[in-house]
């Protein structure tokens, strides 16, 4: 009888293995097979939230088909302890285990209403935007001047009391050091915790996120690290032969390249004439470069150069010092370091604006007087247009 017994319980034993690794499977399938979202959601996990209200939310939103499975898969990938506070943009049909990565992952947040304070060359501006979760693109709410002597517009002060809106730094190519520093401690949601000018040239332009308190130390280490980080690469991968003899070089040449053009097909032509003249003993002749001497890259010269300026001794003055002057004379961004680094292979020792907001190259004096004959009459006929 006991033998009896026995052999039942070992049936009953292993059939309820069966039956658990069954449903292990099954809900394994469950928590990593494309969920019941029919369009993209921004999804906002609140400071303090715990994987438990998380779970009922996704739930109450048609996110995820299962709660407690939610909860279950997260614990498994030990991951219902790094929940990241802020607002995720949760793709239609995402699975459980795809939405368990996008909260727990870190990072920038990548939906929600968001303010951006973009640092241009010439003028700074202030967005309010809003990421729409079915497009993945930002849509522009506001728009201003922060310089306007008008009152600031409600939805961007609406947006500044909301406690989850999010903020971020958008710094252009070509700014220097001084802008930066300018814009980032008159942002009112920094801490200004310096008054340092970091060196020219040693801060990447693009986009940094940050939190209501962050300091300003915080924003130009991360701009400062990301630019080390692209010249070390763009040196390690640099063309055999270039007049430079340190990255430091490399980062000025950048930034003269950066200054003279704005078009991205243009920057290894505009290099190559620079690595030509310096391997030809040639001075640049720069005229960003003079400005630079002027302004020390306080503000914008807002003018045209003067023959006295372009015969004022300064370290700066391309026309006067041979070779590269001591330091950059704005902040490149990486397609310009890689341009200087990699220039085209052309013989051309000059350049001139063509009137269409490029230049035209030369390689012999007559071809650039005839070049510049051309924009002269552009010039002259611009002018008449105007004053008619």
């Amino acid at each position: 009888m006991w033998r009896h017994v026995a052999s039942n319980a070992l049936s009953f034993f292993v059939v309820a293995l069966f039956l658990l690794a069954g449903v292990i499977a099954w809900s394994a399938e469950r928590y990593s097979s494309a969920g019941p979202l029919e369009q993209a959601i921004c999804f906002q996990v609140e400071r303090g939230s715990n994987i438990r209200k998380v779970s009922a939310k996704l739930s109450e939103t048609g996110a995820i088909t299962s709660a407690p499975l939610f909860r279950i898969g997260a614990e498994y990938a030990e991951k219902s302890g790094s929940l990241k506070a802020g607002s995720f943009r949760v793709p239609a049909g995402t699975s459980m285990e795809g939405i368990t990565d996008i909260i727990t992952r870190g990072g920038q947040n990548t939906c929600g209403t968001e303010i951006v304070y973009r640092i241009g060359v010439t003028a700074n501006r202030i967005q309010v935007r809003e990421l729409d979760p079915q497009t993945d693109r930002f849509v522009t709410l506001v728009n201003f001047d922060p310089t306007s002597s008008e009152t600031l517009p409600e939805a961007f002060e609406d947006t500044l009391a909301n406690p989850d809106t999010l903020y971020r730094v958008a710094m252009a190519e070509g700014v220097t050091s001084w802008q930066v520093v300018n814009v980032l401690s008159s942002i009112a949601e920094l801490a200004s915790d310096t008054a340092q000018v970091p060196a020219e040239g040693s801060l990447a332009p693009g986009s940094y996120d940050f939190r209501k308190g962050a300091t300003t130390t915080s924003i130009l280490d991360r701009m400062a690290d990301r630019q080390d980080q692209i010249l070390a690469q763009a040196w390690a991968n640099r063309a055999d032969g270039l007049p430079l003899a340190t990255p430091e070089e490399a980062l000025v040449l950048a930034s003269i390249v950066e200054k003279e053009t704005g078009l991205a097909g243009e920057r290894r032509q505009v290099a190559s004439v620079f690595v030509n003249r310096l391997n030809q003993g040639m001075r640049l002749q720069t005229d960003p470069t003079v400005i630079y001497g002027i302004t020390k890259g306080e503000g914008v010269l807002g003018r045209g150069l003067r023959q006295s300026e372009l015969r004022r001794e300064t370290p700066w003055n391309t026309y006067l010092i041979d070779g590269l002057p001591p330091t950059p004379i704005a902040n490149p961004g990486e397609a310009a370091i890689n341009a200087a680094l990699n220039p085209d292979g052309s013989k051309f020792i000059f350049f001139v604006a063509d009137g269409t907001g490029g230049h035209a190259f030369a390689t012999t004096l007559a071809e650039h007087n005839a070049n510049v004959r051309k924009w002269r009459a552009i010039e002259a006929e611009r002018a008449s247009q105007n004053d008619g």
